[in-house]
């Protein structure tokens, strides 16, 4: 059975910084696709960044290529989302998902794809 638990989301202010965890079996980490997403109210789930350590490849979205960072964290077996200069339009509920493939990676939030999810941690942007 595949858990997926999220940690290290909160309050922020704009331009701030915060890390996003996704906890998981090292085999799962390693062998599966571990992606990022984020709902906002009354909005479709939308892709953040995918990482598929076995294959390599990793993807962002546009909106926030060159703000956030997705990396595998071995110390604490972890997949983090390391969030930079952050605004207020990124205040969402976040997610991670895990998938076997295909490979490269998908920002598409289609469960087909992905198979798992955690439930979910808020991620709130304000001054």
């Amino acid at each position: 059975q595949v858990q997926l638990v999220e940690s290290g989301g909160g309050l922020v202010q704009p331009g701030g910084s915060l890390r996003l965890s996704c906890a998981a079996s090292e085999s799962i980490l390693d062998s599966y696709a571990i992606g990022w997403f984020r709902q906002s109210p009354g909005k479709e789930r939308e892709g953040v960044a995918c990482f598929a350590v076995s294959e390599g490849g990793m993807k962002y979205d546009d909106s926030v290529a060159g703000r956030f960072t997705i990396s595998r964290n071995k110390a604490e077996n972890t997949m983090d989302l390391l969030m930079g200069n952050l605004k207020p339009e990124d205040t969402a509920m976040y997610f991670c998902a895990a998938s076997t493939g295909p490979f490269p990676c998908q920002l598409t939030a289609n469960r087909r794809i992905w198979d798992y999810w955690g439930q979910g941690i808020q991620v709130t942007v304000s001054s």
